[in-house]
């Protein structure tokens, strides 16, 4: 079960971030879709749903990532600097 709600949690910002590009995709073409009434504020939507999904899922995959220890040195948390700063 839980691993179904991390699937849904993957899919949702994807099936937006795949929207984002077809609004887009139609701007470029000249598809007018119905909720708006500008190209370019349908295509400021879909690039908005576009950056929104795909940031998510980068930062969902970089957070695992981070705490299963796979990434550079450099975008690894410090607790030792920490709590020296702290102290």
């Amino acid at each position: 079960m839980i691993r179904l709600f991390a699937l849904l949690i993957m899919v949702i910002p994807g099936i937006f971030a795949a929207l984002g590009i077809k609004l887009m995709r139609d701007m470029t073409f000249g598809i007018l879709q119905p909720p708006f009434p500008y190209l370019w504020i349908q295509f400021l939507c879909g690039l908005i749903f576009f950056i929104g999904g795909l940031s998510f899922i980068a930062g969902f995959i970089f957070y695992r990532d981070r705490k299963r220890g796979k990434v550079q040195e450099r975008f690894k948390k410090n607790e030792h600097k920490k709590r020296q700063a702290g102290d």
